[in-house]
């Protein structure tokens, strides 16, 4: 956790852990799957991304919004953090087809190390599933991170029924470390979320 906490420090500019947030990497960084229920402004981002600088490959991490996305992985560039976004509502002529290109050809270190998608974009494209399926077969593809987790309940059953797929992920990559983040948690989503 030394090199957690160097890199908290280097890459973040924090001087320690909030609450929670040390016990949470170190479980990431065993390779096990976590669900983690953290209020608003608690930290639960710096939980993946840390992780993510430290760990060889790839995270994948799941968010439901355009702006949340776009927020992250610019502070994660303004940061030295290589981070990119697959939404539906990029041009894929021109960003998309550039960014499946890097996947395709992702080194181990010092490429890319955030990916951030819409779960539609999971469950709607199979070149996407296909490029997640390359990276798991070259020892690439670190974790998933479904953020805001409350929204497979919240809004899986109802207008966004592409968040529900996500627990195809287990199937589709049953080796593949999963965490998922939230600021409320209810028995609806215990369920869902297992």
């Amino acid at each position: 956790m030394q090199d957690a906490s160097q890199c908290n420090h280097r890459i973040f500019g924090h001087r320690s852990f909030r609450l929670g947030q040390e016990k949470v990497v170190e479980a990431a960084l065993s390779l096990r799957d976590v669900f983690v229920l953290m209020p608003t402004g608690g930290g639960k981002s710096l939980c993946y991304q840390l992780p993510a600088c430290l760990t060889p490959g790839i995270t994948v991490v799941f968010s439901p919004l355009l702006s949340l996305i776009q927020d992250q992985v610019e502070g994660l560039r303004e940061n030295g953090v290589d981070a990119a976004q697959l939404t539906s509502h990029q041009d894929y002529e021109t960003e998309g087809r550039e960014i499946m290109d890097r996947l395709y050809h992702l080194p181990a270190h010092g490429s890319l190390k955030l990916l951030y998608i819409t779960p539609e974009k999971f469950a709607r494209s199979d070149a996407m599933v296909k490029c997640l399926q390359r990276l798991k077969d070259r020892g690439l593809l670190a974790r998933f991170v479904i953020d805001e987790a409350h929204c497979i309940s919240q809004w899986g059953h109802d207008f966004r029924p592409d968040y529900l797929m996500l627990r195809s992920i287990r199937d589709k990559f049953p080796s593949i470390p999963i965490m998922a983040l939230t600021a409320t948690a209810n028995q609806r989503l215990l369920e869902d979320a297992t």
